[in-house]
């Protein structure tokens, strides 16, 4: 249990140990809060740049010569320290533009400098003055809480209030004059307000930064969701491709020491092995499909919606099966061509599932965002590998945008980079839309990773 240590001092007074270390630790903090000079600038205005920056300095110098207008011809202060007085007011302002601190450091300065040259004329003259503050003292003063509190955090604004109204209630309620118009209640009223103002300023402030940075989290979450959506559903669709590959040579291990009379035991064992080695794969890629099956188990092959015809049995589609695609988009209202350029000949099995998904995808985006166009679908068969052209036209009438998540555009893409190929999708010159990939004949590996591509459905 921690003891309080009772000093007695002189005169009988009894001194707290814990309440002079409170105070001392107050004290540390009001040095490091108020005794600052960092340099903390005005940032630009979203829609006013740097207008309110120079809104300011011309209100420094109004207050500047606004000042010494009231300190000589009112009070009949001296020129020069007039003008130093009204110097430091205005420049207060500009100062507190970049350091906040120090700016009402010069503007608590300039306001004491002025009360006291003005209390020295009270007994000289029959005129009445605004004591302790001057209306121009008072403006800086405001602008330049406003600054600190819009930049710094609150416990300063509030330090900084209190200290103005102690300053005042010294000047005006300790040390008095003799014929004056008290000002100090008007100043720190208003003082209490700005703060208040920047208070609001500033929470309003961060707190639009805060949404701003959680709307990019959410946007780049969302885009990473859907790249890993789109490489899960076309794992999905190659898992066929994969495994009739795997059943092919696992028959063929089988079956081939039955070609072979007298078959050496090295050979039978490889072929085993072989065999075994092909049906445990089977096995841990139909274990890999159950997991990807499971994120949907309504569509697990990532075909479309129940009931249309997307069994999980079903063949996946070729190039073969494009005539049928394209009778069915002109059916749903498209005008669309068709065009095979190139001696026509077989290609691997996921080139061809890739090709027709690119071609049905591009269809599908030319339906849902450009209804009633021309469509112009043409399949390039060339030496080096496959050739898409897929373009439409505008669309015949205003369309609302599309709710989509961009997987469109996002899969076409997912799909011609795994196959070491590429696709560029964008905007013609007649305003309407082209999509052009390349899927090369040998295929080429993928990188190991490469960055989503920001891909938005057109």
């Amino acid at each position: 249990m921690s003891r309080v240590v009772r000093v007695t001092g002189t005169g009988g007074r009894q001194v707290f140990m814990p309440l002079a270390d409170r105070a001392r630790r107050w004290l540390r903090v009001l040095r490091d809060d108020l005794w600052n000079a960092e340099a903390d600038p005005l940032p630009a205005f979203r829609w006013l740049r740097r207008v309110p920056h120079g809104l300011l300095c011309v209100a420094a110098f109004a207050i500047t010569f606004g000042a010494v207008a009231q300190l000589t011809g009112e009070a009949h202060v001296d020129s020069e320290p007039a003008f130093l007085v009204g110097l430091a007011q205005g420049g207060a302002v500009v100062l507190a533009l970049r350091r906040p601190v120090p700016g009402w450091w010069l503007s608590m300065a300039g306001t004491v400098v002025g009360a006291v040259a003005v209390h020295e004329r009270m007994g000289t003259t029959g005129h009445t003055f605004t004591w302790p503050w001057s209306p121009a003292g008072i403006i800086a003063h405001l602008l330049v809480l406003l600054l600190l509190a819009l930049r710094r955090r609150t416990r300063v604004s509030v330090e900084a209030l209190a200290l103005t109204a102690l300053v005042t209630y010294l000047l005006q309620g300790v040390w008095g004059g003799l014929r004056y118009d008290p000002t100090g209640v008007v100043a720190v009223v208003l003082s209490a307000v700005v703060v208040l103002l920047g208070f609001a300023l500033r929470g309003r402030r961060e707190a639009r930064a805060e949404l701003v940075e959680q709307a990019t989290l959410t946007a780049e979450e969302r885009d990473r969701r859907t790249l890993l959506e789109e490489r899960s559903r076309i794992a999905r669709e190659l898992h066929d491709v994969v495994a009739h590959h795997m059943s092919v040579i696992s028959i063929q291990a089988q079956v081939a020491p039955h070609l072979v009379e007298n078959p050496s035991g090295e050979l039978l064992e490889n072929l085993t092995g072989i065999r075994d080695n092909a049906l445990e794969a089977l096995t841990e890629l139909r274990r890999v499909l159950g997991v990807l099956r499971s994120e949907n188990p309504e569509d697990p092959y990532g075909l479309g919606a129940p009931g249309t015809g997307a069994a999980p049995d079903a063949p996946q589609p070729t190039l073969d099966r494009l005539d049928a695609l394209i009778e069915n988009t002109r059916a749903a209202g498209l005008d669309v061509t068709a065009e095979a350029v190139g001696q026509v000949r077989p290609y691997a099995p996921g080139v061809e599932l890739s090709a027709y998904r690119i071609v049905q995808e591009a269809l599908s985006n030319a339906l849902r965002h450009a209804p009633g166009s021309r469509v112009r679908v043409e399949v390039g068969h060339f030496p080096d590998g496959l050739h898409l052209t897929v373009e439409n036209s505008p669309p015949r009438h205003p369309v609302p945008p599309s709710p989509g998540a961009g997987h469109g555009l996002l899969g076409m893409r997912e799909r011609a980079v795994m196959l070491g190929g590429r696709l560029v999708a964008n905007g013609t010159a007649g305003g309407g839309f082209s999509v052009t990939a390349f899927l090369p004949a040998d295929l080429a590996p993928p990188p190991p990773d490469h960055p989503p591509t920001g891909a938005k459905t057109p």
